[in-house]
């Protein structure tokens, strides 16, 4: 009977700098891409985002932010317009700061 042992029987025979890049390429495959979004729904994203500020609404923010999309709960604290970034306060009080390029999706909570 032939016991296969899977990939422990190649690690012996490969550099360590070979399995650094098969790890490497194996969290690799894990990204997400990026959502492009049109210009509807960000004239959408925009309507939201005023009304959250002006009634200080709690919103359901979805961001891209290390090759993955995250979920924020929070209030818009402000909006930076040099540098395009919202200053939003989760439900613990933590601060975050949200490029505008980065959001994906927005709803009242």
């Amino acid at each position: 009977m032939i016991r296969d042992r899977g990939r422990i029987k190649w690690t012996s025979m490969m550099l360590p700098e070979h399995v650094k890049v098969l790890r490497d390429w194996a969290k690799e495959d894990t990204y997400e891409k990026r959502i492009e979004l049109d210009e509807q729904q960000l004239d959408e994203f925009n309507e939201i985002l005023a009304e959250a500020m002006e009634y200080s609404k709690t919103l359901t923010i979805t961001h891209y932010a290390d090759h993955r999309h995250q979920l924020l709960i929070g209030n818009i604290h402000y909006f930076d317009e040099l540098q395009q970034k919202l200053h939003i306060v989760d439900r613990f009080d933590q601060p975050h700061q949200l490029y505008l390029k980065d959001i994906v999706d927005v709803r009242f909570s």
